[in-house]
C-alpha cells in the first residue's frame, strides 16, 4: 500500500533530533509498502535532501522513503505565534496534498496537534483511512505548562484534538498517560495501540573500548549527560540547582555534561556562569548517529522534565531509550511510568521533584560506588532489549497500520 506519512519534524540520523519516523517508514518500505514522508524544515533536523526549494518545495528519495519537504523552517528559539504559523502553513499544504495524492492509508504524528487536519479532510472527503500518533496530549500540556492560557485558543485546540481522534480509524498512544487520555475522549481502547519509542541496540550500545574525550571533564570526573531540547518544559534549571548543592559540598567532581538547543539554552548558560558553576558543561547538538560516542565517556543518563503532573505519564522521551540501550544508569527526577520502570528494574535512581540535596545525595552515591553503577547499567542493556528492541516495536508498528486499511 502507499502511506502518506506527515512528520513535521521528520530528520534521518543525520540530525540532532529524534528518528522514529525514520525508523518506522524504513520498516514500512521493507515490508513492500511506498512511503511518502512531508516534513517541513528543522534547524537540528536532517530529512536527507539537498536540492533546491522549487515554489517552496523539493522532493528526492531517502533510502528507499519518498520524501516531500516544504520550506518552511521550525526552531525551537521560536516565540508561540510564529510557531502557530508555521504549523498551520505546513497543514495546509498538507491537506492540499491528502485531496490530490493517490495513497492508501493517511498516517500524521504530533506535534504539533495540526498534524491531523490533512487526516481528517482527506478521511472525511476522500474515506481514505486515517491512523493518527500522537506524542504528547494536547491541549493538556501546554495548558498545565501555562503555555497556551487564551481560552479561545484552548477551546479550538480541544475540538480539534476531539475531531482528530474520532476521524481516526485508529490511534497509536506513545505513553500509558497518552492511551489512557485518548481513551478518556470517546475512543475504544481496541482501537488505540501503546508503541512507544524504542532502542536501537544497534546503533546505541556499551562499547568499552572507547576513551574519554570531552571538553574540561578529566578521567576520574563522574559525568552525568542530557541530551534534547533545552525548553520550558525540560525543567533544567533544577539541574543548576543541583550542580550549587554540589559545589557547596566540594565535589566538583561531579560533571553535569548538556547536549543540545532550545530556547532556554542561553539563560541556563548565563545562571552557570554567575554563579561559577564549573561543574556545568554545555555543548552543541550532535548528530543521532555520534551520539553512542559521547554516551560511552559519560557515567548515568538524565531524565529532567519540568515539575507538571501531565508529564508523568504523558511522555515518551527518546533520551530514555538511549541512555538504556547505551548501558548508562538513569537518574529522574520527576515521578511517573518511566521512574516506576527504573525503580522496578533497578536501572537508576529516581528522586522527588525540586529536591536539589536529594538529587545531589543520589548522584554522590552514584560517584562514589563505581560496582553500583556497573551494576544498574547492565539492568538498564537488559531492559532495552527485553522490553524496548525498537525492531519489535517496529513490527508491531507496521502490522498496527495494516490492519487499518482491512
Amino acid at each position: 500500500m502507499h502511506i502518506l506519512y506527515y512528520h513535521q519534524y521528520f530528520t534521518t540520523p543525520s540530525g540532532a533530533t529524534g528518528t522514529r519516523s525514520y525508523e518506522m517508514a524504513l520498516r514500512l518500505v521493507k515490508r513492500g509498502h511506498k512511503v511518502t514522508m512531508v516534513c517541513g524544515s528543522n534547524v537540528q533536523g536532517d530529512t536527507g535532501l539537498s536540492g533546491l526549494f522549487v515554489k517552496g518545495q523539493r522532493t528526492g528519495w531517502v533510502d528507499g522513503i519518498r520524501v516531500i519537504e516544504f520550506e518552511l523552517s521550525y526552531s525551537n528559539y521560536m516565540s508561540l505565534p510564529k510557531r502557530a504559523v508555521v504549523f498551520i502553513q505546513f497543514a495546509f499544504k498538507c491537506m492540499l496534498l491528502s485531496l490530490t495524492e493517490k495513497v492508501d492509508l493517511i498516517f500524521a504524528t504530533t506535534t504539533p496537534l495540526t498534524a491531523g487536519i490533512p487526516g481528517i479532510v482527506a478521511g472525511i472527503l476522500r474515506r481514505k483511512p486515517f491512523v493518527f500518533e500522537v506524542r504528547d496530549l494536547w491541549p493538556e500540556l501546554p495548558r498545565a505548562m501555562g503555555v497556551v492560557t487564551n481560552p479561545l485558543v484552548l477551546l479550538g485546540m480541544n475540538i480539534l484534538e476531539w475531531f482528530s481522534y474520532h476521524a481516526a480509524t485508529s490511534c497509536i498512544g506513545l505513553a500509558p498517560g497518552i492511551v489512557d487520555g485518548i481513551v478518556k475522549r470517546g475512543i475504544p481502547r481496541n482501537k488505540v495501540a501503546l508503541i512507544p519509542n524504542g532502542s536501537d541496540l544497534d546503533l546505541f550500545r556499551p562499547m568499552p573500548e572507547i576513551k574519554r574525550d570531552l571538553p574540561d571533564v578529566t578521567e576520574n570526573d563522574f559525568v552525568a549527560m542530557f541530551c534534547g531540547a533545552h525548553g520550558k518544559a525540560n525543567g533544567l534549571y533544577a539541574v543548576l540547582d543541583v550542580a550549587a548543592v554540589l559545589k557547596k559540598m566540594d565535589r566538583l567532581d561531579i560533571k553535569f555534561l548538556f547536549i543540545g538547543d532550545g530556547r532556554e539554552k542561553p539563560a541556563l548558560m548565563q545562571r552557570a556562569e554567575e554563579q561559577d558553576l564549573s561543574n556545568c558543561i554545555f555543548m552543541s547538538p550532535i548528530p543521532r548517529l555520534e551520539m553512542p560516542a559521547i554516551m560511552n565517556q559519560v557515567d548515568v543518563g538524565l531524565m529532567i522534565l519540568d515539575n507538571v503532573p501531565a508529564f508523568y505519564r504523558g511522555t515518551s522521551p527518546n533520551k530514555f531509550f538511549d541512555y538504556i540501550a547505551s548501558g548508562l544508569p538513569v537518574i529522574n527526577n520527576y515521578p511517573g511510568w518511566l521512574a516506576e520502570l527504573i525503580v522496578k528494574n533497578e536501572c537508576g535512581i529516581a528522586v522527588p521533584p525540586e529536591e536539589p540535596e536529594a538529587f545531589a545525595e543520589a548522584m554522590i552515591e552514584f560517584a562514589d560506588d563505581p560496582a553500583l553503577v556497573k551494576r544498574m547499567g547492565a539492568n538498564a542493556r537488559q531492559l532495552a532489549e527485553r522490553e524496548f528492541d525498537r525492531d519489535v516495536l517496529g513490527e508491531r508498528f507496521v502490522k498496527w497500520l495494516e490492519q487499518a486499511t482491512q
